[in-house]
């Protein structure tokens, strides 16, 4: 199962967790499997069906370029952390 670690500021979707457990083989698997536990976490990182854009996904440590499209393994972790713009 994916390791996805879970914003402060949406931790009262999932009981307080700071990391939850969900299974999938895409970044949006994974989030579709989270919204089937936690149900509004969708909503709160893709507003419309896009991620939010002040969010990026990274897996692993890395920032994932396809963003929900990502591919993850079966240990893989998942965060949503703030887009970092460069100016």
């Amino acid at each position: 199962m994916v390791v996805v670690w879970i914003p402060s500021l949406m931790r009262d979707l999932t009981g307080g967790r700071a990391r939850v457990s969900a299974p999938g083989r895409t970044v949006a698997e994974v989030l579709d499997a989270l919204e089937a536990a936690y149900p509004g976490v969708r909503e709160r990182l893709c507003p419309g069906g896009r991620l939010h854009p002040s969010l990026a996904v990274v897996v692993d440590g890395r920032r994932a370029p396809l963003g929900l499209l990502e591919p993850v393994g079966e240990e893989s972790e998942v965060q949503f952390v703030p887009a970092v713009s460069g100016g």
